[in-house]
């Protein structure tokens, strides 16, 4: 037996994954236990989950994995910073201490980092203190230590964990050592590198670009941008092509850095950029413009050209049928939505947790095919249906941390708070019943998800049909900008009902227009920008964005049976097989992890129902200090 632990972390959204066999026994990102949202520190509380719930002991791991190398990273900086000498000589000298410190040295610190947590679990297995261990055993034996680069990570972390045996595999996003951009052929369990665009030359970036400029963070703030884009118009795509990125045939492009300050320096635009665009960047989290909203229209069509174009010359270089996707770029759902619609792809899949976080999947799944030697793990047939047992390798992304009803129980007496306990009998037609008269449900179940996105574990739920639904949820509840979009978790069987999309979209990473059955004559189609928020649109308002557009989640029996049992007994009372699925957090924080974290949020929100397993709990029957106490918690903006 074969355990290999991947590690991601010290850039953004650290997290840690255990492989057993090649099988993904378990995955979770740092965020999720310090409460930071994008924890990029070493990812210690990330690895006594993975090592705890599977009863391993960290010495008898075979491989500890990083996602990058960091060597070919300092090549990086150290060439960029030569090349915009004497330009970017102070972000060189506020760089280079925490390199000669920490990255340049990095086993260093991942030997130091295991060892402490090699003390911690003598110490809780003995009976004893840390420093009693250390004590005993200063340096204790580590696993050995193994490096994936970052991209070889992204491709592996698409690659083997998909259902495909022989797939092209295509990473974009911001940069990794050198590549920004990388396209793989992945075939009997082997990948195989094909093409590469090299920093700074990064569409991930050029992305970012305009996410700061429009007065979002960065590896925060693009998907508000994406969300952003459908109130704006395309007007400035021409000036983009025209002085920003030239766009070639097979999707391969080059940006004019004399725009750009993000190779040397601390901001990622530069006052040519900003003279550009009539002006200087948009101050953080101020009053949306209509100026903004047409710049994301266009980086967002600007972005979608070039990812069709290059997924299109890779078919012609494959001629696969099947396409994997992982990097930042490819949680742009939009984008995805019109590969899978126009591309030349039969069959499309992307990675859930695409961004960083996976890395640490992909790089110990490229450590147990590619140093073990190990095939890759063919998805089983159903003898009675013909069909896969499952859909992929990731057990729908459900790779974390889950609590019984009794932890849950007890968590609500600790805080003295009213409760019921409800069996699965009733309780799936009771928090259906309070989803069709309006209430609003924080859902909490079984594993967390892996990734960005709520697949109905850590959720908050609502009616899509209600037309204040969207108003409500994001103002009151998640505390965030109006014009966000809520997606709609859509039984897989009832998908082709509602959306014009046939293929199913189990991870909430792809865009589809709603029918034309359900969509509403507007009778003022002339109004722009945010004027266009408060338009009835159809017939499940809550979930429809002003494009008449809606990021798809498909639910499966299979992999999710309690939500899909709900959803259902929603759809015998409503004729709706559709709720709004949203995660359980709040703007800033990431999404809730353990019980006292629902009961928290809960509290501190306008949600009107927890329901953690089967323990229920009403709003208005909670005490009035326990709420005020969990609304002086506060989150930094992100």
């Amino acid at each position: 037996m074969i355990k290999i632990l991947g590690i991601s972390a010290f850039y953004h959204d650290s997290a840690a994954a255990l492989i057993v066999d090649g099988d993904i026994q378990c995955a979770v990102q740092e965020e999720r236990f310090s409460r930071i949202k994008h924890d990029p520190d070493f990812p210690a509380q990330a690895i006594q989950y993975c090592l705890q719930s599977t009863n391993t002991d960290l010495q008898n791991i075979d491989a500890v994995v990083f996602y990058d190398k960091p060597l070919l990273k300092f090549e990086r900086l150290l060439e960029t910073y030569l090349a915009t000498a004497p330009r970017g000589f102070l972000s060189f000298l506020r760089a280079m201490p925490i390199w000669l410190k920490e990255k340049l040295y990095l086993k260093s610190v991942l030997r130091t980092e295991l060892r402490k947590l090699i003390h911690e679990q003598r110490a809780q297995a003995n009976g004893t203190s840390y420093f009693d261990e250390v004590n005993k055993e200063k340096k204790p034996k580590v696993p050995q230590l193994l490096f994936c680069e970052h991209h070889e990570s992204h491709a592996a972390a698409a690659y083997f964990p998909s259902p495909f045996d022989d797939a092209a595999v295509l990473c974009l996003d911001g940069v990794g050592e050198w590549a920004t951009s990388s396209a793989w052929r992945g075939i009997s369990g082997e990948l195989s590198p094909l093409f590469e665009i090299h920093f700074p030359h990064s569409l991930g970036l050029l992305y970012s670009a305009f996410t700061q400029y429009c007065g979002f963070k960065v590896n925060s703030g693009e998907y508000k941008l994406m969300g952003l884009a459908p109130y704006g118009e395309p007007k400035y795509v021409d000036i983009i092509k025209q002085n920003l990125v030239n766009i070639r045939d097979d999707g391969s492009f080059s940006l004019d850095m004399d725009y750009f300050d993000y190779a040397a320096g601390q901001t990622m635009t530069n006052a040519k950029f900003h003279r550009l665009f009539d002006g200087p960047a948009h101050p953080y989290d101020s009053e949306t413009t209509q100026k903004q909203m047409n710049l994301a229209r266009s980086i967002q069509v600007v972005t979608e050209e070039i990812v069709l174009k290059i997924a299109g010359y890779l078919h012609q270089q494959t001629a696969c049928e099947n396409l994997c996707l992982a990097g930042g770029v490819a949680l742009n759902c939009v984008s995805n939505g019109r590969l899978s619609r126009e591309g030349p792809f039969k069959h499309i899949w992307i990675q859930p947790a695409a961004g960083d976080a996976g890395s640490a999947v992909g790089a110990a799944l490229q450590v147990w095919h590619k140093y073990y030697q190990n095939p890759k793990k063919l998805l089983e047939i159903n003898k009675a249906s013909g069909e896969f047992a499952e859909r992929d390798h990731m057990k729908g992304a459900y790779l974390g941390c889950q609590f019984s009803s009794e932890q849950a129980q007890l968590a609500c007496k600790n805080k003295s708070l009213p409760f019921s306990v409800v069996e699965d009998e009733a309780l799936f037609s009771q928090i259906a019943a309070y989803l069709d008269s309006g209430k609003v449900v924080g859902w909490f179940q079984d594993a967390m998800e892996f990734g960005p996105r709520a697949l109905g574990n850590r959720s908050i739920i609502g009616d899509a049909r209600n037309t204040q639904m969207q108003s409500q949820m994001n103002i009151k509840i998640k505390q965030r900008e109006s014009f966000r979009p809520f997606a709609p978790a859509v039984l897989c069987e009832d998908l082709s009902h509602w959306f014009d999309m046939e293929a199913a979209s189990p991870y909430m990473l792809m865009v589809a227009d709603l029918r034309n059955e359900h969509c509403l004559k507007l009778e003022n189609s002339q109004l722009e920008g945010l004027e266009k928020l408060h338009q009835i649109r159809s017939s499940v308002p809550a979930i429809t964005h002003v494009d008449n557009s809606a990021r798809v989640q498909t639910v499966h029996k299979t992999t999710n049976p309690k939500f899909h049992r709900l959803i259902s007994e929603f759809k015998r009372l409503t004729g709706v097989g559709m709720v709004i699925n949203t995660s359980f957090n709040v703007r800033g924080e990431p999404p809730v992890c353990s019980p006292d974290d629902a009961i928290r949020c809960f509290l501190a929100t306008d949600m009107d129902v927890l329901v953690m397993q089967n323990v229920v709990l009403l709003k208005a029957e909670q005490p009035n200090e326990q709420i005020q106490a969990a609304k002086n918690i506060t989150f930094d903006k992100d």
